[in-house]
């Protein structure tokens, strides 16, 4: 789930250790074979394979399954893939916005999945165009702040960070605690992405993302209700990406996380 910004850091940390490892997996898979389709299968000339490529590297996904992802969307193994993009417009808990992103070579299917998870955890299924319009695209790119090359480990700053990517279009570092992440027009995610490789910093994802114009605050009753509606959407094999205006304040995600350790 992207939405508030502390929220996407917990979500990176938050997939590494994911049991649903094989959920995970099975998108990224997902990304490769339509970047492939959409572009071609050489990641030289195929920025947007290139950076699916390197998520799913990032998250250990075998580089067999990669290969075999690569060569069935670029049409190299059998028969091409056919996946179709299809956003569904939600109001949750507390009146938060979801955007939930498929792709799925059933549209039924998905649809009816949705509909199902939203109904049975307090959201309903909103006029088009009613939410998204709440929504900006924009390229987003996490930069954790430790980086660790050749065996040691250093430590990059916000400096260093808008120094590399001003000039390629970076529009705003947010501090995330842990990491940065740079905002830019979704076409300068690329130009962004790269001019961090040309400084030798390394990212954890780069991404085309819907970002919230205004973010919703929520104390930790409905909190709890936004989070379970968005796993429940997140664990659907249909649901790429879910997009929130949520704004999970610092004391509330406290209290959420030693709710987690008890």
């Amino acid at each position: 789930m992207s939405g508030h910004s502390k929220w996407a850091t917990t979500k990176h940390k938050k997939a590494a250790i994911d049991a649903k490892r094989g959920k995970l997996f099975a998108k990224l898979i997902k990304n490769i074979e339509i970047a492939a389709k959409m572009g071609g299968p050489d990641l030289t000339g195929n920025p947007t394979l290139f950076d699916a490529v390197q998520k799913a590297k990032k998250q250990s996904v075998p580089n067999k399954n990669i290969d075999s992802a690569v060569k069935r969307g670029g049409g190299l193994e059998g028969t091409g893939v056919n996946y179709e993009t299809i956003m569904y417009e939600v109001y949750g808990p507390a009146g938060v916005a979801f955007l939930v992103e498929c792709l799925t070579d059933n549209k039924n299917r998905a649809a009816m999945e949705v509909r199902t998870a939203v109904s049975r955890n307090g959201g309903t299924l909103a006029d088009p165009g009613s939410v998204s319009r709440l929504f900006t695209r924009k390229g987003v790119i996490v930069v954790p702040k430790s980086q660790e090359k050749d065996g040691s480990v250093s430590e990059v700053s916000e400096d260093m960070v808008l120094e590399a990517t001003l000039d390629a279009g970076a529009e705003d570092v947010d501090d995330q605690a842990e990491s940065f992440r740079v905002i830019s027009e979704a076409t300068d995610v690329v130009a962004v992405r790269t001019s961090l490789q040309t400084a030798a910093i390394d990212y954890d994802s780069a991404d085309v993302e819907f970002v919230p114009s205004m973010e919703i605050p929520v104390d930790k009753d409905a909190a709890v209700k936004v989070l379970k509606l968005a796993d429940a959407l997140e664990d659907l094999d249909d649901v790429q990406n879910v997009f929130t205006n949520v704004d999970i304040p610092d004391d509330v995600m406290a209290q959420l996380d030693d709710d987690d350790e008890e």
